[in-house]
């Protein structure tokens, strides 16, 4: 988590310290609410789901901004068009790690 705060403190403006804060607490709050609700297995399915689906985002991000600046596109055209790689990406690691 301490490496999530040292990110936060790098970007500007400050709202998106709240963003890289929250992720990690969010994440093992549902994780443990997910292990006593349903089991250790079910939490590691969850868990894998979680990296997966990050994972895909962190690809999607790097496209974006790579559009953003060799192209100089819209920010909104962009955002909303790459969506059509996060999705496949995000699909293709569930069902490598998943299935």
């Amino acid at each position: 988590m301490s490496a999530f705060a040292l990110v936060s403190d790098l970007f500007r403006p400050r709202r998106f310290a709240g963003l890289f804060g929250a992720a990690p607490s969010l994440a093992l709050a549902t994780l443990g609410l997910t292990i006593a609700e349903h089991g250790k297995q079910y939490a590691a399915l969850e868990a894998r789901s979680m990296m997966a689906g990050a994972f895909a985002f962190a690809i999607y991000t790097l496209a974006v901004c790579h559009v953003l600046v060799r192209w100089k596109a819209p920010a909104l055209i962009t955002t909303v068009g790459m969506l059509a790689l996060w999705f496949p990406v995000a699909l293709g690691l569930w069902r490598l790690w998943l299935q």
